[in-house]
């Protein structure tokens, strides 16, 4: 479970004589849930309807079809190219909790459809996009290319990397590119937008879908809305930039529960399929 969203409490179970892992408490309302409850609801508050920040392979094992997934390109690493203090640190830390990367990419089905998926991973330093990051989706993107099926990207980040510097935000163009050929060879991308969603990734891949879909209550946008409000010196609309904000004014197609994600992307396969 994510620990910066829902929180195990391990010793209350101690006290209490049950086993460590049979209920959680949810970040936001505070109500104890039964952790097999929770996992089962697709780790969504069945109380408040907060929706949980998922790893890639949480998020990977009730999209696709049951053992269908297989990871490609596992093994590109980030590197201190530019000697940026501290930057090594974290990459260690991560790869300490066997994170390599803020992406994974692999061929799956949905619905019994080929697929290449991308799912970026928010607790590998923020789903912040840097050269890897880049390189592994425009590989995707091309495998898609090679295969005639269709790509599905799940956006969940920060914006790019500062600790790449300019690289970073390079491959902004360089994904961007990369879709435009898709395109050209007639192939469907699906992208899926997850709370957050911002900076350099929403102001490229994240939003050029065929399909954009959105989860319930994500935040998507360039800058945050406490910059923009700075910025501007104005007081913004109620939920700007949320899910359902952007979907009233034409951003997003069409607003998800987690619970029906596959079932809408599935449908949407089979639209493309026929085209």
């Amino acid at each position: 479970m994510t620990e910066n969203i829902v929180e195990n409490n391990n010793e209350a179970s101690k006290k209490k004589g049950l086993p460590a892992g049979i209920w959680t408490k949810c970040k936001q309302c505070e109500q104890i849930l039964l952790q097999k409850d929770f996992e089962e609801n697709f780790m969504v508050c069945p109380k408040c309807g907060y929706y949980t920040r998922l790893s890639p392979h949480e998020r990977i094992a009730f999209t696709v079809d049951k053992n269908s997934f297989k990871e490609f390109n596992a093994n590109l690493f980030p590197t201190d190219f530019l000697n940026f203090p501290g930057y090594m640190d974290k990459i260690k830390k991560s790869k300490q909790m066997d994170i390599n990367e803020a992406v994974v990419t692999g061929d799956a089905k949905i619905g019994g459809y080929d697929v290449v998926i991308v799912v970026m991973n928010f607790f590998f330093m923020g789903g912040s996009m840097g050269s890897v990051v880049g390189e592994k989706i425009v590989r995707a993107i091309e495998r898609t290319i090679k295969k005639k099926c269709s790509l599905i990207i799940v956006s969940s980040s920060g914006g790019a990397r500062m600790q790449e510097g300019i690289i970073s935000l390079m491959q902004m163009g360089k994904t961007s590119a990369a879709l435009a050929k898709l395109s050209n060879n007639g192939l469907a991308y699906i992208s899926v937008l997850t709370d957050p969603t911002t900076g350099g990734v929403a102001a490229s891949y994240a939003m050029l879908g065929d399909v954009n879909i959105a989860e319930p209550k994500a935040l998507i946008g360039f800058a945050g809305p406490r910059v923009i409000e700075q910025t501007i010196k104005q007081q913004l609309p109620k939920g700007f930039q949320l899910a359902e904000f952007l979907e009233k004014h034409g951003m997003v197609d069409i607003v998800v529960e987690r619970k029906n994600i596959k079932d809408i992307i599935t449908k949407f396969l089979v639209f493309f399929s026929k085209k």
